[in-house]
């Protein structure tokens, strides 16, 4: 832990949180907040990132890293439980691990955020382009609109916009799978193509696909009325999660091969099937973009609040300042040539995932020692120190080989 007993005990003696007023969220919301932060450019990617290792790899690291995000997002969500103050993820770091821990959950938040909204103003771009024959920036301009507008209308706005959208692609995403499995060259030997040897770097933007710890503790201020139906939700939406992030590059690949995978996936996926699914595709891309700008964008925004302690995030002025800073960087990034949709995911998964699978575990233990309300549900086996461990090691060691593959020592899988 960053600090010791004696330190935790003094930041919580001093502390003055600003608890950020909440409201609430249904059940079907809660789960929609998750499914909708994760259907965005991780879904419309993965299947490109996965290009050279193939389907079988896909699966392995599906089924591993969903687990593991479950978990540690389980961890957060007991630490919120036993909270009385509706802290963001630095907020909770602050007060359960320290200042530093804070801090490196903060630019944790911040690293994964601008490059999960930078990735999102480029692909909104590409697929507007595809769909309206108009420039790229162009595109994202008419994208960044109702994203951001909706963002500042608040929790309720994006809980409900999050639900009715999921709902619908949800409808339009079994339609085309449907219409994949069907179609004559369909083939599904290309789920057996591929080398393993390049399953390693494809690990980082699974992990970034799965990330959604960040919405727990926004999750929370919605089921404050309700906090049992927190863990519940959540495993609710990381199995939708699951079965959205195996069932789309299967169809692609299945369809396409793994060497006619477009970056954003439904532009190729669409251009299979026929002019009818290219514009149900890159409409079904487009919601996923925007329900999962939502979610990050959201977070990201309350934990700004959080972290500089600014009040209630409902001051319409304070919120708009705020706003400019979640919102105008990303699309500054995303046309200046410094790096693209997938490796903007890549990177984003590298940095958080290890302070992902780190901060919530420190999270927990402190906040079972100083936390100040006994919880209405807690983690069980789960916290078992051989898994903790084995979090740990297995982003660390993802982190270690990112780093050794972008100095050209290893394979970058790209």
């Amino acid at each position: 832990m960053s600090s010791d007993n004696t330190s935790i005990s003094s930041v919580l003696a001093s502390e003055k949180t600003v608890s950020v007023s909440g409201k609430s969220l249904s059940f079907l919301e809660g789960v929609a907040m998750i499914v909708g932060t994760n259907i965005g450019a991780g879904l419309l990617s993965i299947a490109y990132a996965s290009r050279k290792a193939g389907f079988l790899p896909l699966m392995f690291w599906l089924v591993l890293v969903g687990v593991l995000t479950t978990i540690t997002m389980l961890y957060v969500a007991e630490s919120t439980l036993r909270t009385r103050a509706h802290l963001q993820l630095s907020g909770l770091a602050k007060r359960y691990v320290g200042g530093l821990g804070a801090w490196v959950m903060f630019f944790s938040v911040c690293i994964n955020s601008i490059g999960a909204l930078t990735a999102y103003m480029s692909g909104s771009g590409q697929l507007l382009q595809s769909l309206l024959g108009i420039s790229p920036t162009l595109g994202s301009l008419l994208f960044f609109i109702p994203a951001v507008g909706v963002l500042y209308l608040g929790l309720k706005a994006i809980g409900r916009g999050e639900k009715f959208i999921s709902i619908g692609m949800l409808v339009m995403l079994l339609t085309l799978v449907a219409a994949t499995l069907l179609k004559d060259s369909t083939q599904m030997r290309h789920l057996l193509d591929g080398d393993w040897l390049f399953m390693v770097p494809l690990f980082n933007v699974v992990v970034f696909s799965f990330s959604a710890q960040y919405i727990v503790p926004e999750m929370a201020r919605g089921f404050v009325d309700k906090p049992e139906q927190l863990p519940k939700a959540i495993i609710v939406g990381m199995v939708m999660i699951f079965v959205l992030l195996a069932v789309v590059p299967m169809s692609v690949i299945a369809l396409n091969g793994l060497d006619n995978i477009s970056d954003v996936v439904t532009i190729a996926w669409g251009q299979a099937l026929g002019e009818w699914a290219f514009f149900s595709t890159n409409v079904f891309a487009l919601c996923a973009i925007l329900t999962s700008y939502w979610g990050l964008g959201g977070s990201f925004l309350t934990n700004i609040f959080d972290k500089f302690r600014l009040g209630n995030d409902e001051q319409p002025l304070r919120r708009f300042g705020v706003l400019l800073v979640v919102a105008i960087p990303p699309f500054v990034l995303a046309y200046s040539g410094l790096v693209s949709f997938v490796n903007a995911l890549y990177f984003a998964g590298v940095f958080s995932g290890v302070i992902l699978s780190i901060m919530p575990i420190l999270i927990l233990r402190g906040a079972r020692k100083y936390g100040d309300r006994t919880p209405c549900w807690q983690c069980s086996w789960i916290t078992h120190p051989l898994l903790q461990i084995s979090i740990v090691l297995l982003y660390s060691a993802s982190a270690v080989y990112a780093i050794a593959s972008l100095l050209g020592y290893l394979p970058s899988g790209w």
